[in-house]
């Protein structure tokens, strides 16, 4: 497959006038110290990033960098604040009759403390009446302590709000695996690397994590379900619970005053991780596009503003729903395809070859791999359903890297003659080779200095033309029988997601947007199946209810049966008998799945 050219427009600048937008003011110096007197955050390192960018970076991750890098107090809407720039992280601050509520309190105290203090020199020394923690990652829960320690024993319990789940999946992944995290996340965001230029120049998610004080403080009341309400201090909040997406514990906040939905971390400005490098489990890309479509069903036509706890908010009715409508896409195609192949009989490193994103994804500023890699998340959503092994035994039980190095290194004619060979390779412009030939030779040398500096230099040549921190890959395709079995005992979702892992991605972006609703009266349920970016999403809602959007291309009415007919047989002859509209539609989206 050839791969496509669509880019976003670096003329496009709607992000920067996003960014300042609802400026309040910022700080002469953005740098805070802990109690030793050591610096935990420092946004001024990143200054280097206000000009052009050079060639050691890649231009979207500096223009990503440059967006970043803005800090300060920002106005979101009425009543509404974030702090932003004060670490990996932003602080939401939500006003109430005489209080404010804090959202999400960044990675550390120290951080924590210093927005809490800024926003109340513009705001007024209001208290701190509730704390929520969005999800289950410390850059959201770190800094709990720097919030709440002007609390005294006199006073009530401030309440601390989570979704259910939230400490068990803290300590599984800060207890459990939390020191080898700690240390692969040293490499992941480049925490060692020399802020410029020519090494670190942010993370992707935000410049970078903050080094101070983090504590866990448990939450005091737990959120059980999508639809749970709460009153504090005059505002009203209402509850997404989305699990199992960006964390394992995650949920979204609904203000209906304030008309503004605070989307935690599903849908941000940047592709996320599926996997990530410092280690976690793998997220399920499926279930993630399913809750952005249910938070367009919820909370779309109530809405001006939707923000999160990275990055700058996006206003506006229009912009919000392409917004998730793209975000949900991006997560559903990563899926659905990386599946489709597997089914096929590819290996994940295969499909991670050959897959790309459809072309108007690929044109979006927010759909880019500035902290995700298209990659990494293939081979992680392959990797959720067939573990590490591709099937080949060779692969099954290989010697460690310095008994393989060893060995290679042998075999080719010592290290002279392989590092030889690595250059001429990388000369040629194959470095992604030259970096295996490397590796093979310094893991059976690894105190061999030349030998570390050439593969350095090789890496460092791959990592000035990635747009992340992260390395791409390239493979052909193989394209056995195209079938996935179909119970017919399953439920009418069941069969529509197996349907949704059978489109033909590329083939699929072709279409225009397609609606069909299929009523089933026999499950008192109606499927309302759209069909964009060359992805199938499927809404369930109850029979008879009113669509919120356009009139569908297609309504049709049949059985429970008929439905598994038409979507395991490819058979429509039901569906003709009591459609209303394009019958085109239906056909369209079979013929997509090589059924008819």
């Amino acid at each position: 497959m050839s791969r496509s050219t669509a880019q976003p427009s670096f003329q496009d600048n709607a992000d920067f006038k996003d960014a300042d937008r609802g400026h309040v003011a910022s700080l002469e110096t953005c740098r805070f110290k802990n109690k030793d007197g050591q610096i935990v955050w420092n946004n001024e390192d990143y200054a280097f990033l206000q000009g052009d960018c050079p060639s050691t970076v890649h231009p979207k991750l500096w223009r990503q960098g440059q967006l970043n890098t803005k800090q300060g107090l920002f106005e979101v809407t009425t009543g509404v604040y974030q702090v932003r720039g004060f670490d990996i992280s932003n602080m939401t601050l939500i006003e109430g009759k005489t209080g404010v509520i804090v959202l999400d309190v960044l990675a550390s105290t120290e951080c924590a403390a210093a927005a809490l203090d800024f926003y109340r020199s513009h705001r007024g020394n209001r208290a701190v009446e509730a704390v929520i923690y969005s999800h289950s990652h410390y850059d959201h829960f770190g800094g709990a302590q720097g919030v709440l320690s002007t609390a005294t024993d006199n006073e009530p319990q401030i309440p601390i709000l989570a979704s259910a789940g939230f400490m068990d999946a803290v300590l599984k992944e800060n207890i459990v695996a939390g020191p080898a995290m700690r240390r692969r996340a040293v490499y992941m965001f480049g925490g060692s690397l020399p802020i410029g230029p020519e090494a670190h120049v942010g993370c992707g998610l935000g410049t970078a994590a903050s080094s101070g004080t983090t504590i866990i403080l448990p939450p005091n009341d737990t959120i059980v379900a999508t639809g749970d309400v709460r009153l504090i201090d005059g505002v009203k909040l209402m509850f997404q619970m989305v699990p199992e997406t960006e964390a394992p514990c995650e949920t979204n906040v609904f203000l209906p005053d304030q008309r503004a939905v605070y989307i935690a971390e599903c849908a941000t400005h940047t592709m996320h991780n599926i996997i990530t490098l410092r280690g976690a489990q793998v997220r399920d890309a499926k279930k993630w596009s399913k809750h952005l479509d249910e938070t367009l069903d919820l909370y779309s036509h109530d809405v001006d503003v939707i923000f999160s706890g990275h990055y700058w908010p996006t206003w506006g009715h229009d912009n919000i729903v392409e917004f998730i409508s793209d975000q949900r896409d991006l997560y559903g195609y990563m899926h659905d395809q990386t599946v489709r192949l597997m089914n096929k009989g590819m290996t994940g490193t295969e499909i991670a070859e050959q897959l790309q994103l459809p072309p108007a994804l690929q044109k979006q500023w927010y759909a880019g791999e500035y902290y995700g890699c298209l990659s990494q998340n293939v081979k992680g959503i392959y990797q959720r359903y067939m573990t590490w092994f591709d099937g080949n035994p060779a692969n099954l039980w290989k010697h460690p890297p310095k008994e393989e190095g060893t060995r290679y290194v042998d075999c080719m004619g010592g290290p002279s003659i392989v590092i030889k060979k690595a250059r001429d390779f990388a000369d040629a412009g194959d470095l992604r080779f030259a970096a295996t030939l490397l590796d093979h030779v310094v893991a059976a040398e690894p105190s061999n200095e030349q030998e570390q500096h050439e593969l350095a230099s090789v890496y460092e040549r791959l990592g000035f033309g990635a747009e992340n921190a992260e390395l791409r890959s390239k493979s052909q395709v193989i394209t056995p029988q195209n079938v996935i079995a179909i119970n017919p005992q399953s439920t009418v979702e069941d069969w529509l997601d197996a349907l949704s892992l059978q489109i033909d991605g590329p083939e699929a972006w072709k279409t225009c947007l397609q609606t069909i609703l299929i009523n089933v009266p026999d499950e008192k349920t109606s499927w309302v199946l759209t069909l964009r970016n060359g992805t199938l999403t499927c809404r369930r809602r109850a029979l008879g209810s009113p669509l919120s959007s356009k009139p569908p291309n297609l309504t049709m009415t049949v059985s429970k049966s008929e439905v598994y007919d038409m979507i395991a047989n490819g058979n429509i002859d039901a569906a003709k008998s009591t459609s209303q509209g394009k019958m085109e539609a239906m056909i369209t989206l079979l013929e997509l799945c090589n059924f008819v």
